[in-house]
């Protein structure tokens, strides 16, 4: 990975279902070079429930847009020729492709068969409010338009620890399957939200079956094998055995090599819950950095309330930086989806200068926040706005890092530069009105002028002869003071 490397997350939800992403994907490759991306992370390219789903309602794994299932050969994305042609778009320009695997559940049964189960209280899934009975559940995997390419595996119910509907009486509800050995994952390994978050949606996998653990892992050698991608995106990982998901990257790193990259959307606001998790799994997953984002969320709809001097407390770039994909918002945050937590639209500059011209973390831009959302309302991009930030962070975000997190409404930094990019950059921001403040930057500047990159201010600051300038920043808005005053 490059140094002061950029992941994009290259969809948002409401892409169009026209089967062309991954030519676009192929077609921007150029372009995500020269703005400094060094890692892609694709949307999910299995085959789902339809072509309007965005990927998460999983079906065959197997199939990448190759086989005539759910209702067409390609996925929302394209077909697995698009996918690949992507891949080696980006492998060309020198970015890595991270894949988002669904492993989780699976969704689109081909038949329904019979087993016993209980009814569990929705609010606590470790209370059963009903005896084991007879349902019938939709768990039957053959995939008969793949007919046993690439594995003969069949999923049935004793694949799945529980589901959420029987089609016997049309009743929805959450059903923990009987069986030997069944049960929802330990708490110790899964979230405790509703007594126990094992189950999240449709026919949920179970890891405590042999079978599923040994054919999961076959799948994802045949995966990286087929495709290239130098990484994974692992979705809803709090829902999953954290025991399976460290055997899980330490076999493929195995096989594939240490550098096989690995980060878990492990959703939880509480930054020691992510950090036992990182624990649990030796450090062997990055997590995305939920803390950062909830309080970048919460900055942005309190105003000049929040204190701002604690922004970054108790978040991942914080206490374990090696560890922490730091973003802005996602698919899952942006407005009408589950978790909802929207970064309002003033605050975005100030969010987006914070993960990218800080040293801490690996950040991720959202697609949504720099092509736009579309969708029924749709929301602009800020292109222009992050390409700014791009070409600071690799141009001038290097060096010793000074911090100064010492005002509720205005903060800042400094970053000294090093031999092969001297300019060095001083950041300050507000979400009140305008700040000042001094700041070092390192004698090795005495006597050079910085100049506001972004425009909002138009004084020039001269370094004084012990290393410090006195910068500003325009209210409710971010400056950054640095030699360089025009784009590459």
């Amino acid at each position: 990975m490059s140094e002061n490397g950029v992941m994009m997350q290259y969809f948002e939800w409401y892409l169009a279902d026209d089967g062309n992403h991954w030519q676009r994907l192929k077609e921007d490759a150029g372009h995500l070079k020269e703005i400094g991306i060094s890692l892609v992370w694709m949307p999910p390219a299995t085959k789902a429930t339809g072509t309007n789903d965005v990927g998460y309602g999983v079906y065959d794994l197997y199939d990448l847009g190759e086989f005539d299932q759910k209702g067409a050969v390609r996925t929302k994305y394209g077909t697995k020729a698009d996918y690949l042609a992507a891949i080696k778009a980006l492998h060309d320009q020198g970015i890595l492709a991270i894949a988002d695997v669904v492993l989780n559940h699976k969704a689109g049964a081909d038949a329904t068969e019979r087993f016993p189960a209980y009814e569990v209280d929705p609010n606590n899934r470790q209370k059963k409010v009903s005896d084991d009975y007879e349902i019938e559940g939709w768990t039957k995997f053959v995939f008969p338009g793949r007919q046993g390419r690439y594995s003969e595996f069949q999923w049935n119910w004793t694949h799945f620890s529980g589901t959420d509907f029987n089609n016997e009486n049309d009743k929805k509800a959450i059903y923990m399957i009987k069986g030997t050995a069944k049960g929802w994952a330990e708490n110790a390994e899964v979230d405790s939200e509703y007594g126990n978050y094992d189950y999240l949606m449709y026919a949920d996998v179970d890891y405590n079956h042999p079978d599923v653990r040994d054919e999961v892992k076959r799948w994802s050698e045949w995966y990286v094998n087929e495709t290239g991608v130098d990484g994974f995106r692992l979705d809803a990982v709090k829902h999953i055995e954290g025991q399976f998901i460290d055997e899980f990257i330490k076999n493929i790193r195995e096989k594939m090599g240490d550098d096989f990259y690995a980060v878990g959307e492990y959703w939880k606001q509480k930054y020691a819950t992510l950090d036992d998790y990182i624990e649990e799994t030796a450090c062997n997953v990055d997590l995305c950095d939920v803390p950062l984002h909830m309080k970048f969320s919460e900055a942005s709809h309190a105003g000049n309330s929040f204190d701002m001097s604690k922004i970054f407390q108790n978040t991942l770039m914080e206490k374990k930086p090696i560890n922490a994909l730091t973003f802005v918002d996602n698919h899952d945050s942006q407005p009408s989806q589950a978790l909802e937590s929207w970064v309002d639209d003033w605050f975005k500059p100030l969010a987006y200068g914070m993960i990218l011209l800080r040293e801490g973390g690996l950040p991720c831009i959202f697609y949504g926040d720099y092509y736009g959302i579309g969708g029924e309302n749709p929301i602009p991009g800020k292109q222009e706005l992050i390409d700014q930030f791009l070409s600071l962070r690799m141009r001038a975000a290097h060096g010793q890092q000074n911090d100064y997190l010492d005002h509720p409404n205005c903060i800042g930094w400094t970053r000294e530069g090093d031999e092969a990019h001297p300019g060095g950059l001083a950041v300050l921001l507000t979400n009140s009105d305008d700040g000042y403040k001094d700041m070092y930057i390192g004698t090795q500047h005495a006597g050079k002028d910085y100049r506001d990159f972004l425009g909002h201010r138009d004084e020039t600051v001269t370094i004084n002869e012990a290393g410090i300038g006195t910068f500003f920043c325009a209210p409710g808005s971010i400056s950054v003071w640095t030699e360089l005053m025009t784009k590459p």
